[in-house]
């Protein structure tokens, strides 16, 4: 989405611009179109940033609970000043991955491109101020160390957006995967990070098990002029 438009668009729905104006963050609008009528009890927001996905969920689903993982400090502090004074959006400092641990993240300029994986060098072509910055070591853990699967109740929704590493973020998920109605995940198909899952990979994956996928949309071409990324939408079939 054209950086102009997405502004516009934040100051003009009421509760996007309460939040820009309180906390500077803005949320991510191009995710209203998939996320309208899906109907969600609970959302798992994996790779929260700042909390721009989480306030499109809370505009569109008032009463949703929201439990949402970010594990790099600054972008982690931001989102407790956005979600104050909401009790229903529960921040945990953690990155889900296969194994519980600690790692060093990749942080980049743009924080929101931080990554458990090293950048290659198509993704510094395509998109600017993605070149790493700093490092910050961060605690990873599986989803269900974090959270009940008696607390993802009713219509779920698995968000992940957590830059190449979506595979080993997916086996991290596993032991709950079930219990979610639906998975929206960010892929590639090309090798932004070293040693990523495409989006074949994470496709064939989730098929296997037992979703379908129902939504392809925010399709992202960089400066290649060739798809590059994209965010699905899969239903449990």
């Amino acid at each position: 989405m054209n950086t102009f438009i997405k502004i516009a668009r934040v100051l003009a729905i009421p509760a996007y611009r309460a939040a820009f104006l309180r906390t500077r963050v803005a949320a991510s609008t191009e995710h209203d179109h998939v996320l309208e009528g899906l109907g969600l009890d609970t959302i798992v927001d994996i790779g929260a940033n700042r909390g721009q996905f989480a306030l499109c969920a809370r505009r569109l689903f008032h009463n949703a609970t929201i439990y949402s993982f970010e594990p790099l400090q600054r972008p982690a502090a931001v989102y407790r000043r956005v979600f104050s004074r909401d009790p229903a959006a529960k921040l945990f400092p953690v990155a889900i991955a296969a194994e519980a641990g600690s790692a060093a993240m990749h942080v980049a300029r743009w924080d929101v491109c931080s990554s458990l994986l090293p950048s290659a060098q198509a993704q510094h072509d395509n998109f600017p101020l993605t070149e790493e910055a700093r490092q910050e070591t961060v605690t990873k853990a599986r989803l269900s160390e974090c959270i009940a699967s008696d607390l993802i109740v009713g219509t779920a929704l698995l968000k992940l957006d957590v830059q190449g590493f979506e595979l080993a973020a997916l086996q991290g998920c596993e032991d709950l995967l079930s219990r979610f109605r639906y998975v929206y995940v960010e892929v590639s198909f090309l090798e932004l990070y070293v040693g990523q899952a495409l989006a074949g990979e994470v496709l064939t994956y989730l098929l296997h098990a037992g979703y379908m996928l129902i939504c392809v949309a925010n399709l992202s071409n960089g400066r290649a002029r060739r798809p590059i990324q994209a965010d699905f939408l899969f239903a449990r079939a």
